[in-house]
């Protein structure tokens, strides 16, 4: 004679097998999800690959040293080394012009405003990242590329002696210098944000620790706040750094397009590669698009790179932070 289990136990074992079935399931989808993604990443270079090898195999090793571009030419002349130069340097030094500022921005929002004001401050910053590329670049082309001039005439009469702040014909205008700004502007809240929110995952018992034994607000800040953040900030700044890397119409508006290896940030010309891309696509021929596509591959490794390099150093600044290295 079988003796019924009481209904209690009956209940929790039905709702034992009904976790363990919700956990496979969620298991299930979270690896289907990554897998996805990287099939997608592995994709995506198969194509690009695949589509660049013409252009790899009319040009040769020229496609990596050569400055000019008339890939539809006969002969065809095209390379990728202006545009990796272009896109590298504009998004270098929108970084040293937005990082200082981010971090700021953030800090102020999360340690020094008041609640209220550090809340509608952070939407306020966000509102930013949700501004089309356009608008930037028609802002940039007829406001900020003007006013940008007297002081870039300025930075070349008293410091050009450095080449970066060089003017060598005293022309200035549609530069480097003034895609870069744009592009610290529209990578702002990126890192902005994202620090906002590492510095909030801070706890508050280490802040109190500091104030308790006399440091000061910025003390604090230095001490109790920056160390436990490093690894965020660092994976911020090279988010931004990728989305920089990447940015297309507002670099093209800004930008008066030339192919050539200049540290003259403040002289008009440059170019990046997505730029290049979205203006020179619709007119390009069966050549012309494959070294499109083959200059895409390109800015393909070097996103990839850096989104390695940041892992990495994340990474190291995690086992910094916890004594591990």
């Amino acid at each position: 004679m079988t003796v019924a289990a009481p209904a209690s136990e009956r209940l929790a074992s039905r709702s034992t097998r009904e976790v363990r079935r919700g956990d496979r399931i969620f298991r299930g989808l979270s690896v289907g999800s990554g897998l996805a993604i990287l099939a997608i990443i592995v994709a995506i270079a198969v194509f690009l690959v695949w589509k660049a090898l013409p252009a790899f195999h009319t040009s040769g090793l020229r496609f990596f040293t050569q400055t000019a571009w008339f890939p539809d030419a006969r002969p065809a002349r095209f390379g990728v080394a202006a545009l990796a130069f272009g896109t590298v340097l504009s998004s270098v030094v929108a970084l040293v012009l937005v990082v200082p500022v981010a971090i700021g921005a953030a800090l102020t929002l999360t340690e020094l405003a008041p609640r209220r004001l550090g809340v509608f401050g952070g939407y306020v910053v966000d509102v930013l990242a949700v501004v089309p590329s356009v608008v930037y670049g028609l802002w940039g082309v007829y406001y900020l590329v003007p006013k940008l001039i007297p002081m870039q005439r300025w930075l070349d009469h008293n410091a050009g002696f450095v080449p970066l702040f060089q003017s060598r014909n005293d022309t200035f205008g549609r530069s480097v210098f003034a895609a870069s700004a744009v592009l610290a502007i529209m990578v702002l809240p990126i890192i902005a944000a994202i620090s906002r929110e590492v510095f909030r995952q801070v706890p508050q018992a280490n802040r109190e620790a500091a104030l308790a034994l006399g440091a000061t607000r910025w003390e604090t800040i230095r001490m109790a706040v920056l160390p436990p953040s490093r690894s965020g900030v660092v994976g911020a700044v090279m988010l931004g750094f990728g989305r920089a890397l990447g940015e297309t119409i507002a670099v093209a508006l800004v930008l008066a397009a030339s192919f050539n290896v200049n540290f003259h940030v403040f002289e008009p010309g440059g170019n990046t590669i997505a730029a290049n891309i979205a203006t020179k696509f619709g007119e390009s021929g069966v050549t012309g698009r494959e070294a499109l596509i083959a200059s895409g591959l390109v800015l393909f490794v070097i996103t990839l790179g850096v989104n390695m390099a940041a892992r990495g150093v994340v990474y190291r600044s995690t086992r910094i932070a916890e004594g591990k290295v």
